[in-house]
């Protein structure tokens, strides 16, 4: 008869029994995140009636065997991606975590329940698997392992093999017995939720290659969420990137028509007018002529700079070819903000 203290320490006989899982919803009801298939480290412990600290410490210890069986921590982009399509649909929302979120597969908790000693939740799963276990030994056994036949090197206890070959083998002899049909069904929903996780993952590697392959994407979101105060920011940011020195965002009331002033890395003095305005919106030929004014007949900089959101229109386009001041519109704007060198710097 396998005892308590077995399962506790002895990792293949906790692997042979590890496919029944229906045991823990025998035992209390096991709640799951809307994805159906993982619950958290804190949805373990409420489980078995524990503290998060203790599945931590449980999980240090045991990290190994419990990643083969379905414990993962996610982090960055798929953590991201978990938080938009599982964590948003959590009844009531979900604490959203910063850094990286640990996940239980139904098999996982399992064997959590194998592992922790002080929980009485976790001692009842225990017990359940092994009244299976002694009910086993009251049927007929048709096929019956012989130890002696089991490949044996010195490094396999024997005394595990014997406890394999006459107690689970038969334990599970009886479940198909008894429950072949519910077990067929068990099966075929574990592998529908293998396909879609096979196609999750798909779609994942797809988004993320997608993510990658785009970097002016992200920088037109970034761009489209910034109010007028965090666009002049970000044109000093990217001025400072490209070499620029003694770069100063002037205060509104004291501009008079520049947003910003620099100094390129050979000397240049260099003025900007930063416009954050919607796409359709085109920046008139008025303010192209008080910028240029105020760069080429007041400040007399050797670089003057318009930069927009959106697009010049063709009498402001006009004008700035005309005094000399280089006009960087939106799909400039973007190209420069992932990366590219804006030419007039360098």
């Amino acid at each position: 008869m396998i005892g308590e203290s077995v399962l506790l320490e002895s990792q293949t006989l906790r692997s042979s029994v590890l496919d029944r899982t229906d045991v823990l919803d025998k035992v209390k009801a096991l709640s799951l995140l809307p994805d159906g298939m993982h619950v958290t480290t804190a949805m373990v412990a409420a489980y078995f009636d524990v503290t998060t600290e203790a599945i931590r410490q449980l999980k240090a210890r045991h990290r190994g065997e419990l990643s083969c069986n379905g414990m993962m921590t996610l982090q960055g982009p798929e953590l991201a991606q978990f938080k938009r399509d599982v964590l948003s649909l959590y009844p009531g929302g979900y604490p959203q975590p910063r850094s990286s979120l640990t996940l239980y597969s139904r098999r996982a908790v399992l064997n959590v329940a194998m592992l922790l000693r002080d929980s009485d939740v976790a001692r009842q799963v225990r017990t359940y698997l092994l009244d299976m276990e002694r009910l086993a030994r009251t049927q007929p056994v048709e096929n019956s392992v012989r130890t002696e036949a089991l490949p044996l090197d010195d490094h396999i206890d024997r005394r595990i093999t014997h406890i394999l070959g006459t107690t689970v083998v038969p334990m599970f002899n009886t479940l198909i017995a008894t429950s072949g049909e519910h077990r067929r069904e068990l099966i075929e929903l574990r592998e529908d939720i293998e396909n879609v996780e096979r196609t999750l993952c798909r779609h994942h590697r797809r988004i993320s290659s997608l993510e990658e392959a785009t970097p002016t994407d992200r920088a037109r979101d970034s761009i489209a969420a910034m109010t007028w105060q965090a666009f002049e920011r970000h044109v000093a940011d990217l001025l400072r990137r490209d070499g620029c020195g003694d770069v100063v965002v002037r205060q509104a009331y004291i501009d008079r028509g520049i947003d910003i002033t620099a100094r390129t890395a050979d000397g240049r003095t260099v003025a900007v007018q930063c416009k954050n305005r919607a796409s359709h919106r085109h920046v008139p030929s008025s303010d192209m002529q008080r910028f240029a004014g105020a760069a080429r007949a007041v400040e007399r900089v050797d670089v003057a700079l318009f930069v927009t959101t959106s697009y010049f229109s063709h009498e402001a386009q006009a004008i700035a070819d005309l005094s000399g001041v280089l006009t960087v519109s939106r799909e400039e704007l973007e190209a420069w903000s992932a990366g590219a060198r804006l030419k007039a710097l360098r």
